[in-house]
């Protein structure tokens, strides 16, 4: 078994205000016997340096939370169709689950997914007062190595 770091910093990066270095992995690429799994850190609506985008608006914010997680996905050759769970953490329930929920549609439809990952959408306080969404997602591809 093989665990390196994965990385997209050419789309997302650590906070500046983060301690240097970071004590945890944007996501982890395990290899074992010819697959690869990808474990993906918590990632929401952060740009190239490390700043919050799209403040207050929430079908922006996670579209950028979908965007950062596709190119960490394609930093390992992976793309959304090796999703096969994801757990999405929510800062209003009540107030934002259903338009999540279309965003979220419209964005398989768009990558063509018709066989959704298992999910769980849990209403938590994000570690940043402005983000109102973040995701993690576990991805398996085979490697044939």
């Amino acid at each position: 078994m093989q665990m390196r770091p994965m990385k997209a910093s050419h789309t997302l990066n650590e906070a500046y205000q983060y301690d240097k270095p970071v004590p945890f992995s944007r996501g982890t690429r395990v290899d074992i016997k010819g697959t690869a799994m990808l474990f993906i850190s918590g990632t929401a609506s952060v740009d190239e340096h490390g700043q919050s985008v799209h403040q207050g608006d929430l079908e922006a914010q996670a579209r950028r939370m979908f965007k950062n997680v596709t190119e960490l996905l394609k930093s390992e050759g992976a793309t959304w169709r090796n999703v096969a769970r994801t757990t999405i953490y929510l800062k209003h329930m009540d107030e934002h689950y259903h338009d999540l929920a279309r965003i979220r549609m419209e964005f398989f439809k768009e990558q063509g997914i018709t066989e959704y990952p298992a999910s769980t959408c849990i209403q938590a306080t994000l570690c940043r007062p402005e983000l109102l969404v973040e995701m993690e997602a576990i991805a398996i591809l085979e490697t044939g190595e």
